[in-house]
């Protein structure tokens, strides 16, 4: 009994983590223009209020996946979250632009930390099958209502108090968790041999994800031929092979550990998880810009529109996934998800100035969200199946990785392909948004194709009980 209330509130503070990571990761895009008004963001500025927490997350996870395995978890968490919250409270009172920034990557540096941290207190506190299920089951449904509370509170928090609060509001959330887990989280019984941790591949690693993430966010405004695009790239591709070989001759203890590889769900899960992500975050993005540019709603109401995606998000992850998690393989569901996703992103590329909430916004909420629940979980299980405890932080630092950067490049490859479609007239603009949301459809037909390849959990511990 105590080893499971241990696991229990394990679980409840990785999910309140990964809820805030999640949660700043959209919540500062309904804010962007009342913060351009105050602090006076010169419009290509503007956008590294986003992408500096962006960079600084993608290109610190898998450092911060791996010091959860070398240095334990209560130490970590503590220290993750210290991180993040003071950075809240900074870019909360930032009188500046260059203050703001700052702080963003500050707290993209405490969510490196603490996104494959809260992975892997659940993956390591319940057992594979259904009690580690049922618990990734919850840590999964968390994670997606907090992309989608972020849209939803950003909004209602800009319009009734200011930009700030959405920053400020991680300050009486982080403090009473940071002393929780300082109280709660067991120290390691046995001393933890001292490892050094692995500098070479942590710098490479940082560098190709930074480079990498850097080079496709630039891609938003530039050709993919331009320097400020094709450099970056370059440098991260050549920063990839470097960590590559640093990790597999000469690292004492890797960042990802060349083992990992050999289990059948890390290599194509992980492609899988990739277009899961390159799906999602252009999503937040793009309806959005629908709800504001053309419905013409406010910045509270756009918040409120996101309500049935948090709500059919967390009744499906709750209540679904674990009973079909019992009689469905994974791969099956993933595949379901990602065309029913699909097919809803499909019926929301039909919006117009012309459509009402029920039709341009519930409808295809519903089903987006509905598919994207019946994923998610059974493509989580599927990436940490067979991932032993040692490693269990090295393989959420790669997944977080993945899916980071997938949300990155899948936003720059959509907003490439539609820009030329987009003008002024909510029309027009909506016209540019269609082609976005046919285009990520397309990303979840090629995942459901994929899902023939991922390995089946015909483990006994996944059969259903009778």
């Amino acid at each position: 009994m105590p080893e499971r209330s241990a696991a229990t509130t394990a679980l409840a503070l990785a999910c309140t983590a990964n809820f805030l990571v999640l949660f700043d990761v959209s919540v500062m895009t309904v804010a962007l223009p009342s913060i351009q008004a105050d602090l006076g963001f010169t419009p290509t500025g503007l956008q590294w209020v986003v992408s500096a927490y962006a960079l600084a997350f993608a290109g610190l996870l898998l450092l911060g996946g791996r010091l959860a395995d070398l240095y334990g978890h209560r130490r970590v968490f503590v220290g993750g979250l210290a991180v993040f919250t003071a950075a809240s409270l900074t870019g909360g009172l930032a009188g500046t632009p260059a203050t703001l920034i700052a702080a963003r990557a500050a707290q993209g540096t405490g969510a490196a930390v603490l996104a494959p941290l809260a992975l892997t207190m659940v993956t390591t506190g319940f057992p594979e099958g259904p009690p580690r299920t049922r618990a990734l089951t919850v840590w999964t449904a968390v994670s997606l209502v907090g992309g989608a509370c972020g849209n939803m509170l950003g909004g209602v928090l800009t319009q009734y108090l200011s930009w700030r609060s959405v920053l400020l509001v991680n300050v009486p959330v982080g403090l009473p968790i940071l002393l929780f887990a300082r109280r709660v989280l067991a120290r390691p019984a046995v001393p933890r041999r001292r490892v050094r941790l692995d500098l070479p591949g942590a710098v490479l690693a940082t560098a190709a994800s930074t480079l990498l993430t850097l080079g496709v966010a630039e891609a938003d405004s530039h050709a993919w031929s331009a320097p400020g695009t094709a450099l970056p790239l370059l440098g991260g591709v050549l920063a990839l092979a470097a960590f590559v070989v640093v990790e597999t001759r000469f690292a004492a203890a890797p960042l990802i550990p060349p083992r990992l590889f050999g289990l059948p769900g890390i290599g194509w899960g992980n492609l899988a998880m990739l277009l899961a992500g390159a799906s999602q975050v252009p999503l937040w993005y793009f309806l959005t810009l629908t709800m504001q540019d053309v419905l013409h709603y406010s910045a509270a109401q756009t918040g409120l529109g996101f309500v049935p995606h948090a709500v059919v998000m967390l009744l499906v992850g709750l209540r679904l996934i674990p009973w079909l998690m019992r009689r469905v393989q994974a791969r099956v569901l993933i595949a379901a998800g990602a065309l029913i996703a699909a097919l809803g992103f499909w019926w929301q590329s039909a919006v117009t100035p012309d459509s009402d909430y029920v039709t341009g916004i519930l409808g295809p909420a519903v089903a987006i969200s509905f598919g994207g629940g019946l994923v998610s979980t059974p493509l989580t299980t599927t990436v940490t199946s067979g991932v032993r405890s040692a490693d269990a932080g090295a393989a959420s630092g790669l997944m977080n990785t993945t899916r980071q950067f997938g949300g990155a490049f899948g936003l720059a490859m959509v907003v490439t392909l539609t820009a030329s479609d987009t003008g002024g007239t909510p029309a027009a603009l909506a016209a540019g948004y269609r082609a976005a949301f046919q285009a990520i459809a397309m990303i979840l037909v090629l995942l459901a194709v994929l899902t023939p390849v991922l390995p089946t959990l015909r483990d006994s511990r996944y059969v259903p009980r009778s």
